[in-house]
């Protein structure tokens, strides 16, 4: 498996106005090209946080844990839409309150994302089934993330968000 570097994705302000379209392998040359996703964060009732592992063939963090559910707004498609088929695809999650915890630009050394994140909660983590598209995943302990930041294990995009978003208190 690899992405497909063809793919083509809206172009954005920071305010979330499209303003063109780019390929997957422009927005992640380089270029900074500011293009949408979407992060959904799973929770179980007991407060554990679900974390998918990524593939060793991913393009950007192989083999690092990271956010429960994330990936690209297709050109064209909606921001809810695209968090709903993206849940669906790696999770298999249909349906569930998709709750807005908010909008902001990440910025790596390769690209730059505008994330829109979202907190979902599973009634049981039998809800869960990681797709092939995943490493698989497991839900962890807030204490567990927290002793483990830093030290290489997550992407450092979920690190800023784990603290960002407050799930650290």
């Amino acid at each position: 498996m690899r992405d497909n570097r063809n793919e083509i994705f809206p172009i954005v302000t920071p305010e979330g106005k499209v303003i063109g379209s780019a390929t997957r392998g422009e927005c992640h040359s380089g270029s900074k090209l500011l293009h949408p996703v979407v992060h959904i964060h799973v929770f179980d009732r007991d407060g554990r946080l679900y974390l998918q592992k990524r593939p060793e063939w991913k393009d950007i963090q192989p083999g690092k844990w990271d956010t429960s559910v994330g990936g690209h707004v297709d050109y064209g498609e909606d921001i809810i839409d695209a968090a709903r088929r993206e849940a669906a695809e790696e999770l298999g999650i249909e349906g569930g309150e998709l709750v807005p915890l908010g909008r902001y630009v990440f910025e790596s050394d390769r690209e730059q994302e505008l994330i829109n994140a979202f907190r979902l909660t599973v009634v049981s983590p039998d809800d869960v089934i990681p797709s092939a598209e995943l490493d698989g995943g497991r839900f962890w302990e807030k204490e567990e993330i927290k002793a483990s930041l830093g030290k290489g294990i997550f992407t450092p995009n979920f690190e800023s968000e784990f603290i960002r978003l407050g799930f650290d208190r």
